[in-house]
């Protein structure tokens, strides 16, 4: 789907953030995470910055309506603008066991440190066949951005450093989930491209999400001939005919359930009363019609 900041307002691969085990690793400054949420929050005009959670807001409702059952008591994660979100932190989540019958979380858990602990307390704090729906930033979105910069500060500084904070690949997803106890996963993956009439549009528009680099090792500073530089190598790699260039977010979509007894479970291996390899012998087998008429 491709969307405008016009109509929307109006209405790298990234290095992996989790050890090889699965465990949490110290990446991002959560205090300055903090602090740049609440510079956004404080703008006057706010609201005209919440064009992509409003879009991904919608879509994972739409995920909501398609499981049919209802839920008398939800949990939404790091809910944005929420007066009470200042009080939670999306990393620990003081709520008894099984007391939820469905978990949501929009665009927050990409920012934390320890995603494993974060997906298995969502696990305790369900009720057996309470399900967790999810959506979070992926593993390619900003390339175009993170190209462009990474070109310019080539060219003009002999180097660069990463601007675009590391997010979760989609292939960890799963085995994230998994090991934190769901089943029945779903993960897809879904593109929500926005354009925009330049790089300092795009870096403008993040920063009033409350969605800048928050990165450890982030750069504090971008020198003014790099940005400039970056910004004409955007439009050459990406531009589109009207001159708008293109900011692409990835986002991943999970569903996971708390076992219960109730739901379905896969039959023991060795169970099964037909072998594979009689299959092609279906098409040879004669139909009733063939057998009446060879009777006659």
């Amino acid at each position: 789907m491709s969307l405008t900041v016009k109509s929307l307002r109006s209405l790298w691969r990234g290095r992996r953030c989790l050890s090889s085990q699965g465990g949490a690793m110290n990446v991002f400054d959560r205090s300055m995470k903090r602090r740049q949420r609440e510079w956004a929050s404080s703008l006057p005009d706010s609201d005209k910055y919440d064009y992509l959670r409003d879009e991904v807001g919608s879509r994972l409702a739409d995920r909501v309506y398609d499981v049919s059952r209802t839920f008398p008591l939800a949990l939404d994660v790091g809910c944005g603008k929420s007066h009470i979100a200042e009080h939670l932190n999306e990393e620990f989540l003081p709520f008894k066991e099984n007391t939820f019958d469905l978990v949501l979380s929009s665009l927050s858990l990409h920012w934390i440190n320890d995603l494993p602990g974060a997906l298995r307390q969502i696990y305790q704090v369900l009720k057996p066949d309470g399900v967790f729906i999810g959506a979070m930033v992926g593993g390619e979105t900003l390339y175009e951005l993170r190209c462009s910069l990474q070109l310019a500060e080539l060219e003009r500084e002999g180097g660069f450093a990463p601007h675009i904070s590391p997010y979760t690949a989609v292939t960890d997803l799963g085995n994230l989930l998994g090991q934190a106890g769901f089943n029945m996963l779903t993960v897809d993956i879904d593109e929500v491209q926005v354009h925009y009439p330049g790089l300092l549009e795009v870096m403008s528009d993040l920063q009033g999400m409350g969605e800048s680099n928050c990165a450890w090792n982030r750069k504090s500073l971008l020198h003014r001939d790099t940005i400039l530089a970056a910004a004409a190598i955007y439009k050459e790699m990406y531009g589109n005919e009207d001159c708008s260039v293109p900011a692409t977010f990835q986002i991943l979509y999970m569903i996971g359930w708390k076992p219960h007894e109730s739901q379905a479970k896969p039959a023991k291996r060795g169970s099964a009363n037909v072998s594979l390899a009689d299959l092609s012998k279906i098409s040879k087998l004669p139909t009733d019609h063939q057998k009446t008429s060879e009777k006659a």
